[in-house]
């Protein structure tokens, strides 16, 4: 019902920075929480960031904070995901996941991958020292 299409990644030097966008299809994701996780070669996925209806509720995880934000654009359909000073620790691929019916009452519930109903199938983004 819902489709995310994630794009911007590539390869970028340490220091640079990159824009990731998230496009979605079959219906608004205006009222949903949104979500970009990352998920690097021989480890789990974990959270980078969410966004939630209210354009002031945004959240990340320790190791992009100051450096990564992220935005929505509802006219668009669109999630973004600005990433500066990027570190090789950073390469992974980046997806983009949208939580339909959000209702945690806590940020670290965004958090949680089980969370979202909806999944992009990721963009790669290689940071290189």
């Amino acid at each position: 019902q819902v489709q995310l299409v994630e794009s911007g990644g590539g390869l970028v030097q340490a220091g640079g920075s990159l824009r990731l966008s998230c496009a979605a299809s079959g219906r608004t994701v205006s009222s949903a929480a949104m979500g970009w996780f990352r998920q690097a070669p021989g480890k789990e996925r974990e959270f980078v960031a969410t966004i939630r209806k209210s354009l002031g509720r945004t959240y990340y995880a320790d190791s992009v904070k100051g450096r990564f934000t992220i935005s929505r654009d509802n006219a668009k359909n669109t999630v973004y995901l600005q990433m500066n000073s990027l570190k090789p620790d950073d390469t992974a691929v980046y997806y983009c996941a949208a939580d339909m019916a959000p209702s945690c009452s806590d940020n670290y519930c965004y958090t949680q991958t089980s969370r979202y109903d909806y999944w992009g199938r990721g963009t790669q983004v290689t940071v290189s020292s």
